[in-house]
């Protein structure tokens, strides 16, 4: 051992120069700096356990979706709970959750009726994911052991008392596995009486619990709401032979009224009991008939509320709002409002009504586009943020002159709130694109707008490779001849079609939309002697650290923060030594070198 540390001092003394020593630091310093991240990178993509890959094939079929931020896999940290709503019900999806019914213009009055079916699945590896397309939620939990359960679950659209859960246990194993489940239950209910009842399943008869009962409101303690839930019976075991693929199907249909005085609730209470139990029947024949599937018709009828959309380039920028969290709040927001013209029993005379609604949006959307309103994008990890939220949005909309559109339901909601994105607004014969140009520092699509009954209009903003945005729109479908002209209407209209047509973008003094749509050529014509402006200039190119910031998330350009401290790092230490060396020569004695260098 002696000798080894007689080795390496000699060594050091010998080889290890200041200015390798110097070396040694810098090499060491970037491979601390730079090595360690992407370690990190390369050990993050193994699987984390034994049993992942059973986690990682389930949720395979979702990639697509997680990348076009049109699913959402929900973390411990996440600040979007897991979210079931059709504007009738509401739940979180969480162990223990109970329904919130209506009050006011959000879905906030607690019932206290936990529904959610859960499997204990000893020491699983678990994740839930929000469809946003679909309106669906799954967990999926892989057993250490070999065997999994999926469980999916949505609140239904066309018929919106209902509350649709399956559960589908799989076991290729070898053993016989038993589970125990988290079966329905009520609590903090005194008022509720319960009953079983025997409904017909085609040829099998199945039994359901029925709970019925009065639920005070937040408005006046006199006032009460009739409640009848009727639920699937659960048994609070489950057993799965080897090799065997389970599936439990469990509905709950939850039915009230309106508020009523507490002296009227006997005579409310059989009418709503009687809803509930018609519902549930409704939703057993749909089920027992394939040709029309449950699920199918709920997912058609969200994949109809996407139609129209939005999208937005993203952002690096630190508190940056991107598509993710956009359609999150796009999501819950829809979730709190009824698809009226979808639900069943609805009359021809009033979906009529409806869809005229949808093609009335004059004055829709007033305010300044709301992708700068905080308080429109605050985090929704439980029931009063959700309600919150989606209570500030709705208000939002209908003072700002969507109050025709937000009677439509979902469907005009959607509309109003993609409008309201970049501050698009229908006024006068015309739908107008109000924006100040130096907010048009990342790419936008607005898809689909509604303009009359039978025409989308489709506009994008494209920041160019001069840090220049550029407007673009087309007609997804028309039913009569469009044009457009861009900000202060001074050129001659250009008439839209299916093809992208280019607008660029110009900067008016007073400030005025960026781009004008209309149908009546001779009203754009108007417009230019009706928009008075003293100057209209090509908007300038956004400053390049603006661009830099979302780009990349900081203003320094394509390279990392991390980069550019380690350069000047470099530069500081090197002009240490470097003053180091000029010192030593002005400082140290001449004797020192020519001792050094003379001849023994």
């Amino acid at each position: 051992m002696e000798r080894v540390r007689v080795g390496a001092r000699r060594f050091a003394e010998r080889h290890l120069t200041r200015r390798r020593a110097l070396l040694v630091l810098v090499v060491a310093a970037f491979l601390l700096l730079y090595g360690r991240p992407l370690l990190s990178g390369l050990t993050s993509s193994t699987p984390a356990g034994p049993h992942s890959d059973s986690l990682h094939a389930a949720l395979r079929h979702h990639d697509q979706a997680l990348r076009d931020r049109d699913a959402r896999l929900h973390t411990s940290t996440d600040r979007y709970v897991p979210y079931l709503a059709n504007g009738h019900i509401a739940l979180t999806y969480t162990s223990d959750s109970h329904f919130a019914i209506k009050e006011g213009r959000t879905l906030a009055l607690p019932l206290f009726f936990h529904p959610i079916v859960q499997a204990n699945v000893p020491d699983s590896e678990d994740a839930t994911l929000t469809d946003y397309r679909s309106g669906i939620v799954y967990k999926y939990s892989c057993s250490p052991y070999g065997y999994d359960v999926t469980h999916s679950a949505y609140a239904h659209r066309a018929i919106p008392s209902l509350l649709v859960q399956q559960l589908r246990f799989s076991n290729p194993t070898s053993a016989n596995i038993q589970l125990s489940l988290k079966i329905p239950r009520i609590s903090e209910w005194s008022t509720a009486v319960k009953q079983t009842v025997r409904l017909h399943h085609g040829m099998a008869v199945h039994e359901y619990d029925v709970h019925t009962g009065m639920v005070e409101t937040h408005q006046d303690d006199d006032l009460v709401i009739a409640v009848s839930v009727v639920s699937t019976l659960i048994q609070p075991t489950i057993s799965l032979n080897p090799g065997t693929t389970i599936t439990l199907n469990s509905f709950t249909v939850v039915q009230y009224g309106e508020p009523i005085p507490r002296s009227k609730y006997a005579e409310e209470r059989d009418v709503i009991e009687k809803l509930a139990l018609k519902d549930m029947e409704r939703a057993i024949e749909i089920y027992v008939d394939k040709s029309s599937d449950l699920k199918t018709l709920h997912t058609g009828i969200w994949q109809q509320l996407w139609y129209t959309g939005f999208s937005i380039s993203e952002s690096l920028a630190v508190d940056a709002l991107n598509g993710d969290n956009i359609n999150a709040t796009i999501y819950n927001v829809l979730s709190q409002v009824r698809t009226l013209e979808y639900e069943e029993g609805i009359s021809v005379v009033r979906k009529a009504d409806i869809l005229r609604t949808l093609t009335y949006a004059e004055g829709c959307y007033e305010g300044h586009y709301t992708l700068q309103a905080d308080n429109l994008w605050k985090p929704m990890e439980n029931l009063i943020q959700i309600n919150n939220v989606v209570g500030a949005w709705l208000l939002t909309l209908e003072k700002q002159g969507c109050h025709n559109l937000l009677k439509a339901g979902a469907s005009g909601v959607m509309q109003a709130m993609v409008l309201s994105f970049g501050g698009l607004r229908f006024s006068n014969q015309h739908l107008e694109f109000k924006i100040h140009p130096s907010d048009l520092h990342r790419d936008f699509h607005f898809r689909r707008i509604n303009y009359g009954n039978l025409t989308h209009v489709n506009i994008s903003v494209v920041v160019q490779e001069d840090n220049k945005a550029a407007l673009y729109v087309a007609l997804d479908r028309s039913d009569k001849s469009y044009y457009a002209c861009d900000g202060g209407c001074l050129d001659s209209p250009i008439q839209l079609g299916p093809s992208r047509k280019y607008f660029p973008v110009k900067l008016t003094d007073p400030i005025t939309p960026v781009l004008y749509v209309t149908s009546d050529k001779q009203h754009m014509e108007d417009l230019q002697h009706a928009i008075h402006v003293k100057e209209v200039v090509l908007a300038p190119a956004h400053e390049h650290h603006v661009i830099a910031l979302h780009r990349h998330g900081h203003s320094l350009g394509g390279l990392s923060t991390l980069f550019w401290v380690t350069i000047c790092f470099i530069i500081v230490v090197f002009h240490l030594f470097l003053c180091r060396i000029i010192v030593t020569e002005y400082c140290d004695s001449p004797d020192k070198y020519r001792r050094l260098y003379s001849k023994p």
